[in-house]
């Protein structure tokens, strides 16, 4: 799928994320992003198995936390850094919104996925996505995202039966142009 530049996107819960651009590199495209974030807002503990992030902070305080780790925090001007497979959350830790750019190496389907959830999120109240979108997206884009705050047997077992009724109602549909995930 092609975008035109720059591309926002809201999750209806305090997180906008603007894609600025893809820029063109033999060691992998990657995305430069621009996300603002209200305070005590920010995603839930994740993991990119593919992508490498970084977000320096240009306006307000960055909290992080990696699992079992205790909570980091970042002032303007500091740039934090998640290697691809290291789990994290991050969240505006400050009492005004938090401006950050940054970008995510290689871009592979990042674009798609967080589009697409956010869409999802901001259509379920800007809490969590819709179950079968958030079933969907898990099942299909797993070797690149995992969300680790939902529990193992939910996705074991129940999304498996979510996708199955989802598909039998047409809910799959949305998704029609859904890119190959990158193994």
């Amino acid at each position: 799928m092609k975008y035109t530049y720059p591309h926002t996107i809201e999750n209806g819960g305090g997180e906008k994320l603007t894609f600025l651009r893809m820029v063109e590199s033999p060691e992998g495209d990657y995305l430069e992003v621009e996300n603002l974030v209200k305070p005590k807002s920010g995603p839930p503990m994740h993991v990119h198995h593919k992508q490498a992030e970084s977000l320096t902070v240009v306006k307000g305080k960055i909290g992080i936390q990696r699992p079992g780790g205790e909570p980091e925090y970042f002032g303007e001007g500091e740039t934090v850094t998640f290697e691809a497979g290291d789990p994290h959350k991050f969240w505006n830790a400050g009492s005004e919104d938090l401006l950050c750019r940054g970008l995510a190496k290689p871009a592979n389907n990042l674009e798609y996925f967080l589009e697409h959830l956010f869409r999802s999120v901001k259509e379920n109240g800007g809490k969590r996505p819709g179950t079968f979108d958030g079933a969907y997206l898990m099942k299909h884009f797993k070797s690149e995202f995992d969300m680790l705050e939902i529990p193992p047997f939910a996705k074991k077992v129940i999304f498996p039966v979510v996708l199955f009724f989802g598909k039998l109602a047409g809910k799959h549909k949305k998704f029609k142009d859904v890119p190959e995930a990158v193994e």
